[in-house]
């Protein structure tokens, strides 16, 4: 069941792009597999260039003039895909979202403020909070006080949430995923279940989620 899902999946994204042999264009608009700009260009060029570097050449906007294509790994761009897709399902069957708050490793205190109030009422309203430190040049090389600003947000918002996921790095950014307790998805469910029955709706749980949210007394 779960091979025949996949191969489903794949059929998808293989009808929606075209793939190196099966671009029929004479040139194309040729985009580096890190996205810079590398002109237009003849496509027998263009498939040379991406046979070169090991990579797949794929036409990523076909009714542009000329078509853009761009160098990648097809085949893991394939698997991305399909795991963003069984996320999202899974996602829809836990319920809530999955939201984002970005800080630098630097950030200031007020912004902090104001970074740990929304993730403290995103939790509030039952949703998972993705919490990412984004580095910039040689900033990645200090990961320790990036660890210690992960901490500090997750005591932040401590009372409504919980570290599901503990800081990794991705890339250039450190990553952590903060989920509701359970008891507060409980509240959230049963507050969004009572929206249509004279329960309390989204918006005024929003509003006390704000009155309780850490560093404030008052709304923001």
């Amino acid at each position: 069941m779960k091979a025949s899902r996949r191969r489903r999946e794949v059929r998808v994204i293989s009808r929606d792009l075209r793939v190196n042999e099966r671009i029929r264009v004479r040139e194309v608009r040729l985009i580096g597999e890190d996205g810079e700009q590398l002109g237009i260009l003849p496509l027998r060029e263009a498939m040379r260039i991406a046979a070169e570097a090991g990579l797949d050449l794929v036409e990523v906007a076909p009714t542009a003039r000329p078509p853009v294509c761009r160098l990648m790994d097809y085949g893991r761009y394939k698997y991305e895909q399909a795991k963003r897709e069984r996320e999202a399902r899974r996602k829809q069957r836990s319920g809530g979202e999955l939201k984002e708050v970005k800080m630098r490793p630097n950030i200031d205190d007020h912004d902090f403020g104001f970074k740990a109030r929304n993730a403290y009422r995103f939790l509030k309203e039952g949703n998972k909070v993705k919490t990412t430190v984004m580095f910039r040049g040689r900033e990645i090389v200090h990961q320790n006080l990036a660890r210690e600003l992960m901490s500090r947000f997750a005591q932040a918002v401590a009372e409504v949430g919980t570290v599901e996921r503990p800081p990794k790095v991705e890339g250039r950014n450190m990553v952590m995923i903060l989920a509701p307790k359970a008891e507060i998805k409980a509240e959230a469910r049963a507050s969004a279940s009572g929206e249509g029955s004279g329960g309390p709706t989204r918006g005024r749980s929003r509003t006390a989620a704000r009155d309780t949210a850490p560093g404030t007394g008052t709304k923001e």
